[in-house]
């Protein structure tokens, strides 16, 4: 199972101009073997809204493909809880890491997932499972 990264959805979004190593790797799961983190979910808000304040239609379109994400993934958006902050706490030792690296690597530690991320680098010492689908 697999736990995807805001840079995966982002390239997913691409529709026919997505790279064609993540494509073959969305074609070749289950999606529902496909979960997110909350934390993913706050970082495309984020997005969104520093979007708003250039150009409010583009960030009214992704709004929605956001809510559509939502719906989608449903139960499979995964909450920040007592194990998975208790396992960020452990990797922040003795090298801290960014958090929104941290909680991911945590969230699939605990979960037994993947991490699907274009960054290995940036979660490498955890000993978190990854792959970097894209091509090339």
């Amino acid at each position: 199972m697999w736990l995807l990264d805001t840079n995966i959805l982002s390239e997913l979004r691409k529709g026919p101009r997505c790279d064609q190593g993540v494509e073959a790797w969305r074609r070749s799961v289950d999606p529902t073997s496909a979960y997110l983190s909350v934390i993913v979910i706050g970082e495309i808000r984020r997005g969104i809204e520093s979007k708003r304040r250039r150009d409010s239609v583009s960030a009214e379109a992704l709004g929605r493909w956001l809510d559509r994400l939502g719906t989608a993934y449903g139960d499979r958006i995964l909450p920040i809880d007592l194990n998975i902050a208790e396992a960020w706490g452990r990797l922040n030792v003795p090298d801290p890491m960014p958090a929104v690296d941290g909680l991911l690597a945590a969230t699939a530690l605990v979960h037994d997932l993947t991490l699907v991320t274009r960054n290995i680098s940036d979660v490498r010492r955890t000993g978190v499972r990854c792959l970097n689908p894209f091509h090339g």
